[in-house]
């Protein structure tokens, strides 16, 4: 992208709200691509680590968003979403006109709503949702799902990019419900990782030795390619997501499943071992944790877990 003073005046002005592990570097990269940037995050410091990028920031939601063509949610949970959007002095300083980009991991029937009511305000929904870690949103190298309607994905287009690859996964909603799942396979393949790895260090073999085969084979996964030989061999469990956003997001799946009509007793067992975890280990544990919390729990003794299948 050339550095022109007229390429950068023509990008649209960009409110970002959410500066946490993904939405910092996130921020701090369309920052960097030309766009006028103006961060809110409750954090003092996280306002203050983007301002440092050559950002405004602000004090309030509201205060980033006056004015600003493009609104880029980073947040915990649909709620946190709704909660933004639907205070007041929010409502009032979104512009008829502009978009509102949440690539949070929400709830896709939530999306849908939320979508039919800003659209009365001239107000357009894109969904998302980004996959990679913050390694990926650090490089550039998220994978984007997007949902929306053609012209108004291909209008925020530009601006995806920027953080990664888009693309449209269907209509608003779509990007949110395909994260959902894409969580809900990659936590019941890490579970099954560990306690496979488990059986596999019991009977004698060097856990790398196995990731590095399996990567070789039909059993490779994020999961050995990533995850294990990244965090949970070396016994960092750092990925930056949290345990209780891999949860929530499993259970975004699993609900849409239900309200679809299908059971889904596999997805349903891996919940059920997930929440007992979450239960079990600290409110800020990376969920990368679920492995440790596998095999501690096989060492105490207390591997029969009761699962409930639905």
């Amino acid at each position: 992208m050339s550095d022109s003073s007229e390429e950068r005046s023509a990008l649209p002005s960009v409110a970002f709200i959410g500066l946490g592990n993904m939405g910092a570097p996130m921020s701090v990269r369309l920052v960097r691509a030309g766009y006028a940037v103006t961060g809110f995050d409750l954090s003092e410091d996280a306002r203050a680590t983007l301002a440092a990028a050559g950002a405004r920031t602000a004090e309030t939601a509201a205060d980033a968003v006056r004015g600003a063509g493009v609104v880029v949610l980073m947040l915990p949970s649909s709620a946190v979403v709704e909660a933004v959007l639907s205070d007041p002095a929010v409502s009032e300083a979104l512009i008829e006109g502009s978009t509102v980009v949440d690539m949070s991991s929400s709830d896709p029937m939530s999306t849908r709503r939320l979508a039919t009511v800003l659209e009365t305000r001239g107000v357009t929904l894109v969904d998302a949702p980004v996959s990679g870690g913050v390694k990926g949103a650090e490089n550039g190298k998220l994978t984007i799902m997007v949902g929306g309607a053609e012209d108004d994905v291909e209008r925020v287009s530009p601006l995806l990019t920027t953080m990664g690859t888009a693309r449209r996964a269907g209509p608003v909603g779509a990007g949110h419900a395909l994260k959902a799942i894409n969580n809900l396979l990659s936590a019941t393949h890490l579970l099954v990782t560990a306690e496979g790895v488990l059986a596999g260090e019991r009977f004698g073999l060097d856990p790398a030795i196995m990731v590095e085969l399996i990567n070789t084979s039909s059993g490779r996964s994020g999961s050995t390619d990533n995850k294990f030989p990244n965090f949970v061999l070396p016994g960092t469990y750092d990925s930056g997501f949290g345990m209780k956003l891999m949860v929530k997001d499993m259970r975004i799946a699993l609900d849409l499943a239900h309200e679809l009509g299908i059971a889904s007793p596999l997805a349903q067992s891996a919940v059920t071992v997930w929440e007992r975890a979450l239960k079990e280990l600290p409110d800020t544990a990376d969920h990368t944790e679920i492995a440790r919390w596998t095999f501690q729990a096989t060492a105490e003794g207390t591997a029969d877990r009761e699962l409930v299948t639905g």
